[in-house]
């Protein structure tokens, strides 16, 4: 398995339009993140979690070919607003594109993406299948996935878990179900949004706090604002076992 970081940054993206703060102003690529998400290349399959606004630039930087299907973690416009850009993949493979998530968030997205979901097929739009998905493990063309219920304030999120790497972005709470569905974790992706406290997101203590309780070999940090600090800086304050993800960082992951 091999995951690629398509963004690491929160809803605004980093830099933050009209920011002129140092992190904003850095000449460092690692500090120019996109809107979270995440490929997945696992046993022949190509899979993504979610598929946020800049879905397309990120697709095309790293050369990704082929789409299998998309998971999506909820439905926050951040995540979700680039689905429209899958009908590339339509047109290359002759399939409608299959879209994993929660109940709610494909009601979500039936409404956001109506002219597509309703209504007469009209040429050129997006062919999406959606297919709900529980808190039960389920599989993607002989994949198995595991969700990891998190909780983003009081908007219920997944994570996921293939094999032994979890990821997790949009949290602030984690239930002690999920730590038990976590055991075992090899590497994980966290989301760690900025030093202070967030009302709906990790902040950097949090996060290292429940590394520390999940013990994983190796940890990634994701969905990352400016205000965390400069990725050079921060990641010298880091364990050992933890770093800093960036947009284009690729890590295999072993069985």
């Amino acid at each position: 398995m091999k995951i690629t970081f398509l963004g690491t940054g929160t809803s605004q993206g980093v830099p933050v339009i009209g920011c002129t703060c140092d992190v904003c102003r850095s000449l460092d690529y690692r500090d120019k993140r996109l809107r979270t998400a995440l490929h997945i290349a696992v046993d022949g399959q190509s899979l993504v979690v979610d598929t946020g606004p800049d879905f397309r630039q990120q697709m095309l930087r790293e050369y990704i070919e082929r789409l299998d299907a998309v998971l999506f973690t909820h439905a926050h416009r951040d995540h979700t607003a680039g689905l429209d850009d899958v009908r590339a993949y339509n047109f290359l493979q002759n399939m409608d594109m299959p879209v994993y998530g929660s109940q709610a968030t494909l009601d979500q997205l039936a409404v956001e993406y109506a002219y597509a979901l309703s209504g007469p097929a009209y040429p050129g739009i997006p062919r999406l299948t959606l297919l709900p998905i529980n808190e039960d493990a389920f599989t993607v063309n002989g994949i198995s996935i595991l969700p990891l219920p998190v909780m983003h304030l009081r908007m219920p999120v997944f994570g996921f878990r293939i094999g032994n790497f979890s990821y997790i972005t949009d949290a602030n709470y984690i239930p002690e179900e999920t730590f038990e569905r976590l055991q075992g974790t090899e590497v994980l992706v966290l989301n760690a949004l900025q030093r202070e406290h967030h009302i709906s997101h990790f902040n950097l203590g949090e996060a290292l706090e429940t590394i520390q309780r999940i013990a994983p070999r190796q940890t990634y940090l994701t969905h990352i604002s400016h205000k965390l600090g400069l990725h050079s800086a921060v990641q010298h304050e880091l364990p050992a076992t933890v770093a800093l993800a960036y947009d284009g960082l690729q890590v295999d992951i072993g069985s």
